[in-house]
């Protein structure tokens, strides 16, 4: 079956379309088979293919690694919800709810929602592909019980929506009809599953990423749930053997490019700009991961040594050390469901780890004590 063969610099967005009292912006599909010429873009590319491969090393190479991808997702979501707005930090993402302050709650559970979502989302990637059905099933998890459960979480929107501005009137930008939404995942759909002509993944889930911001097929939710899919994406190619880079904190301390480059596309058909960014922004990112990675490895080295001086208590400090490789914050009763010592033997253990310099105490009160893991949370701020 003959193919259209389109040239990137000749990369065509879509085009505004009267609908009565507003004008759409209509995208042109996707899924057509794409030549890249543009020389800047294709070393870039390769820089960052080799940091993705670096840092997918250190998932082969690192023991345990997955004790230490819920503190990457946790930053991932953190960051996330901050671009939509939220509030909350790591350190309140890491807390239980009753330890939450009132006002911080409704950010903070909408946080929660997108741990559980990208925890849903990976998991169920061998039974579900990368697809509409997924995204959908995802999105519901995003918005379950939040501020936007009432805007149809894990359907398509069915009325027209808009980024911007306090009415459709005075906004920023218009996605397409809600009537079209359907088709134009579809093809993103199709797209990230051709296997028809070949373009590299990194720009396959750039252009995707691009194509799902800009029909915005959900009422709310957009942006976390297309972040989202960048992971998604590389775990599912498996160009990343597990789910270690997260581009959201990138996007967020470059916010205003980030969104400046998605509208270039859009006004200027500039699509070569956004994968510039885009590549930047994983060549960072990586180099960062793997930053991380080498100081949770001299992080460990330095608590093993540590822990020799405890002598027969060192394995249930272990237990809680590993623990706290997941989740960095700790009480009292957790440290006692972990080691399964009486209460007298577990603050006498927290105190050891306090004086250690291990844990320290955050709440300053005698009752309902805190103590965080600093050093390793650190790594992640």
């Amino acid at each position: 079956m003959f193919k259209k063969i389109e040239e990137m610099k000749h990369f065509k967005a879509g085009n505004y379309i009267n609908q009565g009292t507003f004008k759409s912006f209509q995208p042109e599909k996707i899924n057509k088979q794409w030549i890249l010429e543009n020389m800047e873009l294709i070393s870039l590319l390769g820089q960052a293919d080799r940091q993705l491969g670096r840092l997918d090393m250190y998932s082969e190479y690192i023991p345990n690694i997955d004790l230490f991808i819920s503190m990457h997702i946790a930053k991932e979501a953190t960051k996330s919800s901050k671009i939509e707005g939220t509030k909350t930090n790591i350190e309140d993402a890491l807390l239980d709810k009753e330890n939450v302050n009132e006002e911080k709650r409704n950010d903070w559970e909408e946080v929660q929602n997108y741990i559980s979502a990208l925890n849903f989302a990976l998991e169920n990637l061998n039974k579900l592909p990368f697809s509409s059905r997924l995204i959908k099933e995802t999105h519901k998890t995003l918005l379950k019980g939040v501020r936007g459960k009432h805007k149809l979480p894990g359907e398509f929107r069915n009325s027209q929506n808009w980024i911007g501005g306090a009415s459709i009137k005075d906004a920023t930008f218009i996605p397409p009809t809600f009537d079209s939404v359907n088709e134009y995942m579809s093809d993103i759909e199709k797209f990230a599953h051709s296997e028809d002509f070949y373009f590299p993944d990194l720009l396959k889930i750039a252009l995707i990423h691009y194509q799902f911001e800009t029909v915005h097929p959900f009422l709310d939710g957009n942006g976390r749930v297309g972040r989202l899919m960048i992971t998604l994406y590389l775990v599912e190619k498996e160009i990343l053997k597990k789910p270690i880079l997260y581009l959201s904190d990138f996007f967020e301390r470059n916010r205003i490019l980030y969104y400046d480059n998605l509208m270039r596309v859009r006004e200027k058909d500039d699509v070569i700009q956004w994968f510039k960014f885009f590549l930047v922004g994983v060549i960072e990112t990586a180099k960062n991961s793997i930053e991380t990675f080498d100081g949770i490895l001299k992080l460990q080295k330095n608590v093993e040594l540590k822990l020799q001086g405890l002598g027969s208590r060192s394995s249930n400090a272990i237990l809680i050390i590993n623990h706290l490789f997941q989740r960095p914050i700790i009480d009292a009763q957790i440290a006692y469901k972990i080691t399964k010592l009486s209460l007298p033997s577990v603050y006498k253990l927290i105190k050891e780890l306090e004086d250690l310099k291990i844990l320290e105490e955050i709440t300053g009160g005698k009752r309902g004590k805190l103590f965080v893991f600093n050093d390793y949370l650190k790594l992640f701020k």
